[in-house]
């Protein structure tokens, strides 16, 4: 059984519901010349799963990269990627303020999906889940896109949006997984992380 793993996300809601699962982590957090958000760049035409699929892995391969250089004590390794979807189109982190605005301007209305995508490497083995859920957003004033948009909540967040922040409010319904929504499916991942061998809360 392994005591710990490495968590190789930036993101402190993810620290947060790896505590939930009563999981022992060290973040593996990318070197300064590294550029993470590289990784995040879709292929033309890419579906939105197989884009997620795909960005965990690669992140996942960089984060090994880094143990390896680091000559850290080896451990599983845990990666995750979210993307917010509506159609084929992916919504990523918006780029600034402005582009906030108009995610949130074409997500109001309708029914997305985010699909958070988990990896582990334990050893040779490489485990992975796809976690999809579904989220509907009430419809939003320009006003009430302007305010969110004007606390930063969703800077650096999928669909600019936080759904455990102040666009709950905005929420009509949610389908799926409420953890998974946050960044990381409970559920799929004390899966991966019991299968790699990694001890988590009976």
């Amino acid at each position: 059984m392994s005591e710990f793993v490495y968590l190789a996300s930036q993101s402190p809601r993810r620290r947060q519901l790896l505590e939930q699962l009563g999981v022992r982590y060290e973040l593996l957090l990318p070197d300064e010349g590294e550029d993470s958000e590289a990784l995040e760049h879709e292929q033309p035409g890419e579906a939105p799963a197989a884009y997620v699929r795909r960005v965990t892995g690669l992140k996942l391969d960089a984060a090994l990269a880094r143990l390896q250089r680091r000559g850290l004590p080896a451990a599983p390794v845990l990666c995750s990627d979210t993307t917010v979807a509506l159609g084929r189109t992916i919504y990523g982190k918006p780029a600034d303020a402005a582009d906030a605005a108009r995610m949130l301007r074409e997500l109001a209305g309708h029914t997305h999906r985010v699909l958070t995508a988990v990896a582990v490497q334990a050893g040779r083995k490489r485990l992975a889940a796809l976690s999809d859920s579904r989220v509907t957003f009430e419809a939003m004033s320009p006003a009430q896109i302007r305010a969110y948009v004007a606390s930063g909540e969703p800077m650096g967040k999928a669909g600019a949006y936080a759904v455990q922040g102040r666009a709950a409010a905005h929420i009509a319904r949610i389908a799926g997984s409420y953890t998974g929504i946050m960044g990381l499916p409970l559920h799929e991942t004390a899966r991966l992380l019991r299968s790699a061998g990694v001890r988590t809360a009976p």
